[in-house]
Parts: structure tokens; sequence; C-alpha cells
């Protein structure tokens, strides 16, 4: 019997949606021994400004229902007073708590530094910078004009990051590294070092090095990596080393990035697997952009709808998983990877693999 799932899918801009489209084809008919609904909503600038952000309500709300989404990268204006950011919302929506970013080798391309193993950062998805109250006093552009920001993390997120982290780690056989400036800011950001040191206690066979966000910057690129780290972070500070991890490996577009809702007992109630990439505008209508992130989050979405102990789902993930890293092993890659194919060339060939495998 075919199994079926719903999806939730946030459309985006420019490129971003144009590798969502070429991503989505894993999920035609015939394609997975999984049948995917997918429920589409526009989160186009253009859209999201016609409808005030209404339809990022509409799409977070239809998540918290199916439990699993998927988006494509979106554009975020700048001008003050203006829709903004559409992951803030939809992270306030579904309730997500918790961003999970993993760096892995890429079959065929060389890191720029030595990494073997995966890292993983496991940053807070809501507080911290993002959505601080800010303003400027003072005198406009006189020496004496300030500018400042109320920033806030509440416990219960910094007790989700730091427990989902040494599970992570645990299932991973890795060791649970970094964290934040305590030894400066003690009240605040070692509220999360708190939480880090608990689930130490409670996982006490898990390898754990606490390390200062800065050190454990240096210590990325220069200590090399003997077994899988994950990383518990503030969401600035997650927000820069996830992007950094993934460079690490050679490409920001070769990993997927999930926002998890968790439950009381952190628990995945709601998965959003999204490429961490731009919209890249000056790669739209070339047909030349990498579609492997993208690609990887359609597998990171069964992933995650394959918990609740679905075995023809997971298997379903690891096929579009495979297929994406074998195709690059294999030189088919886009330029971006050192390679010639186009984005419709890589996943043609990502469904090569998938007939294959289905035919099997």
């Amino acid at each position: 019997m075919t199994e079926r799932i719903s999806l939730v899918v946030c459309e985006g801009d420019e490129t971003g949606q144009e590798l969502l489209e070429e991503a989505l084809r894993v999920f035609a008919p015939g394609v997975l021994s999984v049948d995917v609904d997918i429920v589409r909503f526009d989160l186009s600038l253009a859209n999201r400004q016609r409808t005030n952000n209404g339809v990022v309500h509409e799409a977070a709300a239809a998540m918290v229902e199916t439990g699993l989404g998927l988006k494509a990268a979106t554009i975020t204006p700048t001008e003050i007073g203006s829709v903004g950011s559409p992951n803030r919302i939809l992270r306030e929506g579904v309730g997500g708590s918790v961003i999970v970013r993993t760096g892995r080798r890429i079959p065929g391309v060389v890191p720029i530094v030595p990494v073997v193993n995966p890292i993983v950062v496991v940053r807070m998805a809501v507080g911290d910078a993002y959505g601080a109250a800010e303003g400027r006093d003072g005198l406009v552009n006189s020496s004496t004009e300030s500018a400042w920001r109320t920033e806030r993390i509440d416990r219960g997120t910094c007790t989700a990051v730091a427990e989902f982290s040494f599970r992570t780690a645990d299932h991973m056989g890795g060791c649970v590294y970094g964290g934040p400036k305590w030894t400066v800011s003690a009240i605040y950001e070692g509220m999360l070092k708190e939480e880090m040191d608990a689930a130490a206690a409670r996982h006490a066979h898990v390898p754990y090095r606490p390390t200062l966000i800065d050190a454990a910057y240096a210590g990325l690129l220069t200590e090399g990596d003997d077994q899988t780290l994950v990383i518990p972070a503030l969401n600035r500070d997650g927000d820069c080393l996830s992007d950094l991890v993934l460079a690490m490996f050679g490409s920001i577009a070769g990993a997927e990035s999930v926002l998890l809702s968790l439950d009381e007992n952190l628990q995945p109630t709601v998965a959003m697997a999204e490429a961490p990439h731009g919209t890249a505008p000056t790669l739209a209508g070339k047909n030349i952009a990498n579609p492997m992130a993208m690609l990887l989050a359609c597998a990171a979405a069964l992933d995650h709808a394959a918990m609740r102990g679905n075995t023809s789902i997971a298997d379903a993930a690891a096929a579009i998983r495979t297929a994406t890293l074998s195709a690059a092993a294999d030189g088919i890659r886009t330029f971006d990877l050192g390679g010639e194919a186009t984005t419709s060339g890589v996943v043609d060939e990502v469904l090569r693999r998938l007939s294959l495998v289905k035919s099997a």
C-alpha cells in the first residue's frame, strides 16, 4: 500500500522559487513509494504585500495542522515598515524553537578546511537579536547619537536547544561542542550554558566540550574533527555559525535547514525544511543554480514524516538523499561545485537514479 502524506509548500521569490519547482519534481506521482499531497501557499514578496502577510499566517496554521512544511527562499525587504521577514512569522506561527543545520561532505568536492565528519548547528529559532525592540537616542548624525536594542531569551528555548543538541549528538555518535560567551554575559548568555550543563548531566555518556563562541569559531578552522560535532547556539550566533559551517564543506547550497516545533517532551510536532541560501537574483532565469539544498530539504521533510515509525517514508527520504549525493560524486554538479550541469540537468539525473531504485 502506497503511503500518503500532506506537505505544506511555501513558494518564494526569484531563484528560490525556481529551485523549489525543480526539487518538487521528486514528489511527482510515481517517482517515490510515497504519495505527497502538496498544499501550496504563495509567499512571494508581491503576495505578502498584497495580503499584508495574511498568507504567511495561513501557511503557518496549515503547517501546525499537517506537521510538515517545505519553504523556498524569499525576499526580505529592508524598508522600515514593510512586510518584513516571513521566516519570523512562520517561526512564531508554528511555535518553532529550534533550527537545525547540518554541514556534511559533498562527494567530489574538496572542502576548504580539513573536515570529514558532519557538523550540526542547533540554534534558537526565536528571541535574541531577532525581533528585539530597538531605537536611537540623541541628536541625529552627531557624535552623541546612540543606538540600542533590548534582547531577550527564555529558559524554555534554552532547554530545547540544549536537550536537542545532546539527543542529536547521541544519535550521531558525536560530541556537543561550543556554546555562548558565558564568561562575558553570565546572566543573559549564561542561561543557555546552564541548560547545556543540565543536559550534559542527563546525558552523561555523550561527550561534552563547552567552548566559548569565539574559541569555537577558531577551533572549527584549526583543530580538525575526529567525530561529529553538535553546536548549541543563540539565535544570532547560530545564524552566523551555520553559514560558516556550510561554507567550510564547500558550498552553502549543499545542505538543508530544518525549523522544529517541539512538544513538552521535546519531540518534534512541526518540521519545516528549507534551503539555507537566499534568492540569488543574479542567477534567476539562467538554469544554473545549485538545487542540492532544496533536494536535501525534500528528503529532510520526509525524514520527519517518517519519525512516526513509517519505514517506507524513511526509505523514500534516504533514496532522495542518496541520489542527490551520488550524482554529485559522479560529477553531475552545477558551476559553483566545479561542474557544468544545469539546475534541471541535476534534477533529471536525480530522478533517473530514483527510478532505478524504484524498479530494483
